[in-house]
Parts: structure tokens; sequence; C-alpha cells
């Protein structure tokens, strides 16, 4: 009997103790300002499906990069999805999408993306031509994320061309692991 009770109260705690470590929307809310990234991120919340978004659009690459290359500008988003109002378990992974604008599509051929001596694969890719739209979708696991994060210049490369993130985009990286973390 002693044993059940026992049993039963840890299970409780256990429960309350994983309620207790959940980040709600709101507080997630509060954190983005706290942070001074209100500009950058976007948290949406869909009723009908009971899912939120929190996303962040970086500022576009510097033209001196996107003309060596032959495109008219660049930016990023990185950003997930998670059921109901509040983070219980941080993503394991995040999905990143460099939005390329561009005349003639750049990246066709070539989509593969390396930072450093980690290799991240080949784009889930699309195309609008008719928009001068390129899209490279990229599934990149937390541990990846937070090492380039926490580099202060990090330079990759996509598909044949090379690029360097800004120190505004590096803080970005580093903003979603820390609204992404329940804990923090």
């Amino acid at each position: 009997m002693k044993r059940s009770i026992f049993v039963a109260v840890i299970i409780a705690s256990l429960a309350l103790l994983a309620q207790a470590q959940a980040k709600s929307n709101d507080a997630i809310s509060k954190q983005i300002k706290d942070l001074k990234a209100g500009e950058t991120f976007r948290l949406s919340y869909d009723q009908n499906s009971n899912v939120s978004k929190l996303m962040a659009v970086t500022e576009n690459f510097p033209d001196r990069d996107a003309s060596r290359i032959g495109i008219q500008a660049m930016n990023f988003a990185v950003g997930f999805l998670y059921s109901g109002q509040s983070i219980a378990k941080a993503p394991d992974n995040l999905i990143l999408t460099f939005w390329v604008l561009t005349k003639k599509p750049r990246f066709t051929a070539n989509h593969n993306f390396t930072v450093g001596s980690i290799d991240l694969g080949t784009a889930r890719y699309a195309s609008k031509p008719r928009e001068n739209i390129e899209y490279l979708n990229f599934e990149i696991s937390r541990e990846n994320l937070a090492k380039i994060a926490v580099e202060s210049d990090v330079h990759f490369q996509l598909g044949d061309a090379e690029f360097s993130f800004t120190r505004s985009q590096l803080k970005t990286l580093a903003d979603i692991l820390i609204l992404s973390d329940p804990s923090r």
C-alpha cells in the first residue's frame, strides 16, 4: 500500500515538473521583447489546427555577396511548428529557408549547404520564375544550429557561392535557440 502511494506521488510530481517546464506563447512573446527581437520574430497560433509557429526572418545578406554571384538579394527564415500554445520540449530540428531574389535561377543545379566542416546536405528546392524567387529549405538539427550560432565570423557555402552570416543573423540563430528551449 505504501509503495503504491509512493509511486503515485512520484508520477504526479513528474507530471507537474514536466508541465512546469513548458514555456507558454505569452512567455515566448515576452522573451522576444526582452531579447529586443520583435522586428525579426513572429509568433502565431492557429486555433483551427491548434498549432503555433515561431519564425524569424532576417535582414538581407550584404549586397556585395549577392551581386558577386549574380542575384538581386538573399535572406533567410528559421523556425518551427509545435502543437498547442506552449513548448514542452525543445525541437530537435528547425527549418532554415533561404529566399533568393534572382531574375535567373542560380541554385537549380547545386544547392548543397556547408558551414565550415558541417555538411547540411542538399536543399528541398523550389523555384518560382514568375516571381523571380528561389527557395532553399533545409532541416537543421538544434546541435548544428548551436555550433553555428556561437561563432562570430561564419562563412558558408551554398551551392557554388560563398556567403558570410552577419552578426544580426547570427544573433537571430542564437535567439531562436533560447526561445525554443522551455528551460530558458
